[in-house]
């Protein structure tokens, strides 16, 4: 299975080969179990204006930003654009919502594919629609010595959004390397539509509540079913990679 997705894709693509030197994790979904207080934290804040956001699809825009998300729900349902004032009051009622969730909770296996990702030598970068300011600092705490400021880009960084290319399109910028060198480890299907974007080989590791066929229909090469999955499959997905 793992040989014909790396040789559909690099036909597709016309690369010699798929050699990573560098993996790209999004972050919520990934990293954190953090998507279900995400969700939750939308659709109180869409409640209070009178627009109906349901959990499935606050999964469906994962990945986007939110100034983003709201602006397409105002498009959507008020038929207007939403005002600046408006998304900002808005995004911090999400925001706070989100907070008093409580801490984050680390994704089962995600520390286990991180060490040995660092443990291989493989560059480590985050690629993320997140912009809280804690983002470092919350990051370290949970995985130490294992992300730098230097290897993330957020939603400071980029003009567009995910599912626009340019979050790993600039990502490939700061490692330094080309497409056929980078894997990207996605849950959510604006992020896999964005790797897919930026012609890199697309790992979609299922930890939501989304219908496989969602991820299948973004464009991901590889689907698991959780990081522990992805964990346990590393090596020879990576030897499968060494035999081209």
């Amino acid at each position: 299975m793992f040989q014909k997705a790396i040789s559909n894709f690099t036909q597709q693509h016309s690369y010699s080969s798929l050699c990573p030197k560098a993996f790209f994790f999004d972050m919520d979904g990934v990293i954190f179990d953090s998507m279900p207080y995400h969700a939750k934290s939308w659709v109180k804040a869409f409640e209070e204006i009178g627009i109906k956001f349901s959990e499935y699809k606050a999964y469906l825009n994962e990945g986007r930003t939110g100034a983003s998300t709201i602006a397409n729900e105002f498009l959507e349902q008020k038929k207007r654009n939403a005002t600046e004032t408006e998304i900002q009051q808005l995004y911090k009622i999400k925001s706070h919502n989100f907070e008093k969730c409580g801490d984050p909770i680390p994704m089962p296996y995600a520390s286990q594919v991180l060490q040995k990702t660092k443990s291989l030598g493989i560059d480590i970068f985050l690629v993320t629609g997140s912009g809280q300011s804690s983002l470092l600092q919350t990051l370290n705490t949970f995985y130490p010595g294992i992300f730098s400021p230097d290897k993330m880009v957020t939603a400071y960084d980029v003009k567009h959004g995910k599912p626009h290319p340019e979050p790993y399109l600039m990502a490939l910028e700061k490692a330094n390397i080309k497409p056929n060198e980078a894997f990207v480890i996605e849950n959510a299907t604006l992020g896999i539509q964005s790797a897919v974007a930026a012609n890199i080989f697309t790992i979609g590791v299922n930890t939501g509540i989304l219908d496989e066929k969602e991820l299948i229909q973004a464009g991901t090469n590889l689907i698991f079913n959780s990081m522990q999955d992805f964990y346990l499959q590393m090596d020879f997905l990576l030897d499968c990679c060494k035999k081209r």
